[in-house]
């Protein structure tokens, strides 16, 4: 096997590894603050150092993991100000990345987005079965975009406040479930009137929301390094 062979192989490795701790850390496995030992990681997959080295790597580029040197790897953990700060990052751009997406999506898309804001609405309390809809729900509304960068920006914000929004969702009173469902179904509601401002305007205020409630729980957050 060439040594370009064997580099491909570690490639695809690291990036199959890198994907399934992503998904830890989006799920909930991994919350923030766990550490992350690459001699678990090679028993866990079967793998070599080389490969985890490279999916480590790959998730503290994308924010997710904070790598210390001669020390170790952890998940992140975002205290109130970086959260606050993506999401400010998040309510502006979404609304964007939402405006080019609009005009190009299918009525048959839309009508699988009033589908899935309806499964919503019917998850009660489940914050799993909420956070894997409304994940949906969001990222296929984004999905028809053309960017050369903007999609996958709001695919790294997303994951980084993970963690985040299910402590939020966890803690929900019914008024806040409530008016969850009420603003993706306003959505839905401006996309099959094809008013994509409409939909923007929704979407901000839905993130906007969420950041102010995420400020009220100050405890889930990492503390502010002192000044």
């Amino acid at each position: 096997m060439s040594t370009t062979d064997i580099r491909s192989r570690d490639g695809d490795a690291g990036a199959r590894i890198a994907d399934r701790v992503r998904e830890g850390i989006v799920g909930g496995t991994f919350p923030p603050g766990t550490r992350i030992r690459q001699e678990d990681l090679a028993e866990q997959f079967g793998a070599s150092r080389v490969p985890v080295r490279e999916a480590i790597r790959q998730l503290e580029y994308e924010g997710l993991i904070t790598v210390v040197p001669n020390s170790g790897a952890w998940v992140s953990r975002l205290t109130l100000a970086e959260c606050e700060e993506v999401y400010r990052m998040r309510e502006r751009l979404e609304p964007l990345l939402l405006g080019y997406s609009a005009p190009l999506l299918t009525p048959e898309e839309v009508a699988g987005l009033g589908s899935l804001a309806r499964r919503i609405s019917d998850v009660g309390a489940d914050t799993d079965a909420f956070l894997a809809l409304d994940a949906e729900f969001h990222l296929r509304s984004y999905r028809a975009a053309r960017t050369a960068h903007l999609g996958e920006l709001v695919g790294r914000l997303w994951n980084i406040t993970a963690p985040y929004r299910r402590a939020y969702v966890a803690s929900w009173a019914e008024d806040s479930r409530r008016i969850a469902h009420e603003e993706h179904h306003l959505i839905v509601a401006a996309l099959q009137d094809g008013d994509a401002e409409e939909a923007e305007r929704v979407l901000a205020g839905h993130i906007r929301r969420t950041r102010r409630q995420l400020a009220r729980t100050p405890d889930i957050f990492a503390p502010e390094p002192l000044s």
